[in-house]
């Protein structure tokens, strides 16, 4: 039945990936930015209904007053593919996803994701893509847009940890928005390059924002760490199957 399920689910994918990609990347042009946005979500919240149907994966948010209403920066744990799909539908609509560019050249995803300004970076280039986090993230946070950062750069394996990267906290000290941390044990049911997807509920815990004014990168990248792998060990780390 995981298999099934699994490949029904991947079926869903591809064809509401195409629906929206091509309208988003086609007609969508023509539209404003704000309708953009939203077409996004809708893709995002399309499959977050289909992972509930057909996997019988679902989620809960502790925290979820802590979602921001306004420009911030999101700092998120990464696992799997979930948090890449379902954020994209949990958090609000003007969002901005710091992202490697290679993703950009995918047919048709990558269509759309330059259907709204993101941040594609070669991660081979070091400084310069750290330089265009801070500049292109500022500019897009003044605009008022959410920036989504994985600051560990990889998927790491439920109770993993890699090292956390500065640009966020580099973004956060030369820009002066505040960061909200984000904790999640998706690995637990959707596993790090496996095609199978397991039925359960992810938990998602958001923090209350980290206030970044006046405080170095290297502080603000410890207090994110600090604060997001604390909590990773009070997340399950196994399924009840």
């Amino acid at each position: 039945m995981v298999l099934l399920r699994s490949s029904l689910y991947f079926l869903s994918l591809i064809l509401t990936t195409l629906i929206f990609g091509l309208g988003m990347s086609t007609i969508g042009l023509a539209l404003p930015l704000g309708l953009r946005d939203r077409m996004a979500n809708t893709w995002a919240r399309s499959n977050i209904w289909f992972m509930k149907w057909l996997l019988g994966l679902d989620y809960r948010i502790q925290g979820e007053e802590h979602l921001p209403s306004g420009p911030a920066i999101i700092m998120s744990k990464h696992q799997s593919a979930w948090e890449t799909i379902s954020l994209r539908g949990i958090l609000p609509p003007s969002q901005s996803w710091v992202l490697k560019r290679e993703l950009t050249w995918i047919p048709v995803f990558g269509w759309a994701l330059a259907a709204v300004p993101n941040i594609a970076i070669d991660r081979k280039s070091g400084r310069k893509a750290v330089r265009k986090i801070i500049e292109r993230g500022t500019e897009l946070l003044k605009q008022g847009r959410t920036i989504i950062i994985f600051p560990e750069g990889t998927r790491t394996q439920p109770g993993e940890r890699h090292k956390y990267g500065i640009g966020g906290g580099l973004l956060a000290e030369h820009s002066g928005y505040p960061v909200i941390p984000v904790a999640l044990n998706a690995g637990v049911f959707w596993p790090r390059r496996s095609f199978l997807k397991y039925p359960g509920t992810i938990d998602m815990v958001v923090g209350p924002p980290i206030e970044t004014k006046g405080k170095k990168a290297s502080q603000i990248t410890r207090e994110v760490e600090a604060w997001i792998e604390s909590k990773m060990t009070e997340l399950p780390l196994e399924r009840k199957d």
